[in-house]
Order: C-alpha cells, then sequence, then structure tokens
C-alpha cells in the first residue's frame, strides 16, 4: 500500500511539473482574431489610423535578457511576405507595449528599444494594407524572448538581417495571428 501511494504522489508531482509549467504568452487588449481601421496603415493605397495594437507578454524563460517584437504578413504578393514591424533591444524588465507605441513615441516605447525599418521603407509600426480583393491575409505578431541584451543593430537594418540575428538569439517565442482584408 505504501509503495502505490509512493506512486500515486510521484505521479501527481510529475504531471504537475510537466502539464503545469506555464508558457511564454503573448496577448493584446486590442486584438481578437481580426485587425481593424485602428491598424490599418495610412498610405500605399490604404486610410488607417496605423495604431499600433497594445501587446503583453509573460512567463519568458529563464536566461531573457531582452526582447524583440515582429508583424509580418506571409500572404502578402511579394515573393517573401512583408514585414510591418521590427522591433528589438526591448529590454527584460519589460512586459508590455501600450497601444500606439509604434509610432515611435518615446513616451510610449521602452528606452533603449530600437524600431527599424519595415517593408514600407518606414522606421515604426506600418499597419495592414493588402491589396483590395486579395482576400483574408494573416498578420503574425511575435514576441521573441531573446539571450542577449542588444542584437548590436540599428534601426536602418533591414528585416531580413534583423531576423536572422533573432534566429540566432532566440530563447523562446509566443505569437498572435490576426486577420485582415480590404
Amino acid at each position: 500500500m505504501k509503495k502505490a501511494s509512493l506512486i500515486l504522489v510521484l505521479s501527481l508531482i510529475f504531471s504537475s511539473t510537466l502539464f503545469g509549467q506555464k508558457t511564454f504568452t503573448l496577448s493584446s487588449k486590442d486584438l481578437g482574431g481580426e485587425l481593424t481601421k485602428m491598424q490599418e496603415f495610412n498610405g500605399f493605397g490604404c486610410s488607417g489610423n496605423n495604431q499600433s495594437p497594445q501587446l503583453s507578454w509573460k512567463n519568458a524563460p529563464e536566461g531573457t535578457k531582452s526582447y524583440a517584437i515582429t508583424m509580418y504578413d506571409p500572404d502578402a504578393p511579394t515573393g517573401s511576405g512583408f514585414w510591418h514591424w521590427v522591433v528589438f533591444d526591448i529590454p527584460a524588465n519589460a512586459n508590455e507595449l501600450a497601444a500606439n507605441a509604434g509610432n515611435s513615441k518615446p513616451d510610449l516605447f521602452p528606452k533603449g528599444a530600437i524600431q527599424s525599418v519595415t517593408d514600407y521603407g518606414i522606421k515604426g509600426f506600418g499597419g495592414p494594407c493588402p491589396p483590395e480583393g486579395h482576400g483574408l491575409h494573416q498578420y503574425i505578431i511575435t514576441v521573441y524572448a531573446l539571450k542577449t541584451e542588444k542584437l548590436g543593430l540599428t534601426e536602418n537594418t533591414n528585416p531580413a538581417v534583423v531576423g536572422f540575428y533573432l534566429w540566432n538569439n532566440t530563447l523562446a517565442k509566443a505569437s498572435i495571428i490576426a486577420y485582415y482584408k480590404r
């Protein structure tokens, strides 16, 4: 009986440790399953507010020294997708970006974080603007927990190079997928 009780207790401890782990999670108070005119780009044929969504994250892995955030549209008719937002060197003590932080206002953005160029050729957030009639596009917003404090890149670094550095320094990542069409 003691052996059976010990096995039961060990099983409960193991399963709660294994299945009760908290995972790295990204969430947003602004986003449901779709983006809106609030996030839509203003330019390039679109007339939205170009406001980046509020984002928050939790349960970063041990050893996280900074974060990065990207927004990517794999459905863009470019042959290589489209990078709408590239942010890195977000300090490890940050766990949220306020709504509209992507417009490069320093008071809304964590000190030291860098917003790099997007495929629009601008720095900061560039909201969705898929071609009219092209159907739903998916926009993947990802937060990366990084093993380095700084990537050593500048605000003029293109998204592909930033992506290479992210790939080499990522401990964990979490994403939200939202859709948009015109």
